[in-house]
């Protein structure tokens, strides 16, 4: 029985890199030895056990065989007689296909640490191709290593292309493709990992809502850029990319706003995404294009606030307003002072209205549609004064 040190582990350690998880592979043993030695049993696909004093992962050296399609597509060998080499070689890229014994000695069949040296993501054999999910893997690697300079080998970009083609990636459950957006999103350039499924033609199979837009428009990548940069959260980065609606002026393709409601709704609802994130998307697609315009009445603005229910959903109107900055600043025709400007002024004149509580207009003695009325007109002449105010200072 032999155990090895696998995976993100080396690569990262050999990176420089702090990671996170450290996975195992146990070399010629059988479930009921690991059992013995107090190992927990962990996952219904292959054998996978928990240690019994760091928890870590011990998978037993396996391997894979095509039976069928998609993720869940195969049957697992995990004999004794299976060895390190033969469970490295069926790992995605070269990069994740290196392991460390004991004595910290690398074992690097298939040369993972040269193709780190020259940044390099390379599938290990032609196994890659059955499985799809490593498609959207790699564009996250992509994503994860862009800013060390990291590249897709032409070879594997030309094998992810295949798979798409022969359609391999229809047959992803949404539930693993978000978890691979989602993923994405916590990288340092997670545009990549769109542009990199627009490159291999995957994005128009999996995401078809997103692959026009993502094609035709640098848009949502730049507003995806901002919020990184920003370092805002992660559903703001979300919203940006995955705006399906464009400027009608700035873009080629261009999309109404209750047919980009509509995408978005049923985009959202296929993946299976968090509510919240489903509601900060529609808004975004909603009322961006509204709120980027920079001269707003007061009623205009007092009508978006209604709308968007900014009144008892302030920290999702705040992320709205987080989201149109990013979206702003990629449009050509508005300077960074302007749009900095502009949605300062929204928000003050929404906290002016905020202001504005019930309480004394019940001590008069209004109800129903006269408290309404009268609550709305306070709003609206809170909103006027801070706009009069602030063009006064300026």
């Amino acid at each position: 029985m032999e155990v090895y040190l696998v995976g993100g582990a080396v690569r990262d350690q050999l990176l420089g890199i702090k990671s996170q998880d450290r996975d195992w592979v146990v070399v010629g043993a059988t479930p009921e030895q690991m059992l013995a030695q107090g190992y927990q049993p962990v996952g219904k696909d292959f054998p996978v056990f928990l240690h019994p004093t760091t928890h870590e992962e011990y998978a037993l050296a396996r391997t894979e065989r095509k039976s069928g399609h998609g993720y869940h597509g195969f049957t697992c060998n995990a004999a004794p007689d299976v060895t390190l080499t033969e469970d490295l070689q069926r790992r995605d890229l070269t990069i994740n296909a290196i392991a460390q014994n004991s004595q910290g000695e690398l074992i690097d069949p298939f040369n993972g640490a040269g193709d780190l040296s020259q940044k390099c993501l390379r599938h290990v054999s032609p196994a890659f191709a059955e499985d799809p999910l490593r498609v959207l893997r790699v564009a996250r690697f992509a994503a994860r290593y862009h800013h060390l300079g990291f590249y897709i080998a032409e070879e594997t970009l030309s094998l992810m292309c295949a798979m798409v083609n022969l359609g391999e990636v229809d047959h992803l459950v949404s539930e693993r493709i978000w978890q691979e957006i989602i993923k994405a999103t916590q990288t340092l350039s997670p545009w990549i990992f769109f542009t990199t499924l627009q490159q291999v033609s995957a994005l128009k199979r999996i995401l078809p809502e997103l692959a026009s837009l993502w094609q035709e428009s640098n848009l949502p990548q730049q507003a995806l850029k901002a919020a990184k940069q920003q370092q805002l959260s992660e559903e703001i980065q979300l919203a940006c990319a995955l705006l399906l609606q464009v400027h009608p002026n700035k873009a080629s393709t261009s999309i109404e706003v209750d047919t980009a409601h509509n995408l978005t709704k049923q985009l959202l609802e296929r993946l299976k995404a968090p509510n919240n994130i489903r509601q900060l998307n529609l808004l975004v697609n909603q009322f961006w294009a509204e709120l980027m315009r920079l001269e707003l009445s007061a009623k205009d603005l007092l009508n978006i606030f209604d709308r968007a229910d900014a009144w008892r959903r302030g920290e999702r109107f705040m992320m709205l307003l987080q989201c149109i900055k990013c979206i702003a600043g990629n449009i050509p025709h508005l300077t960074l002072e302007q749009i900095n400007e502009h949605i300062k002024a929204i928000h003050q004149q929404w906290q002016a209205a905020l202001a504005i509580k019930p309480r004394p207009f019940l001590k008069q003695g209004l109800t129903g549609k006269a408290l309404g009325a009268a609550i709305h007109e306070a709003r609206l002449s809170a909103i006027q004064a801070t706009a009069k105010e602030r063009s006064s200072d300026s």
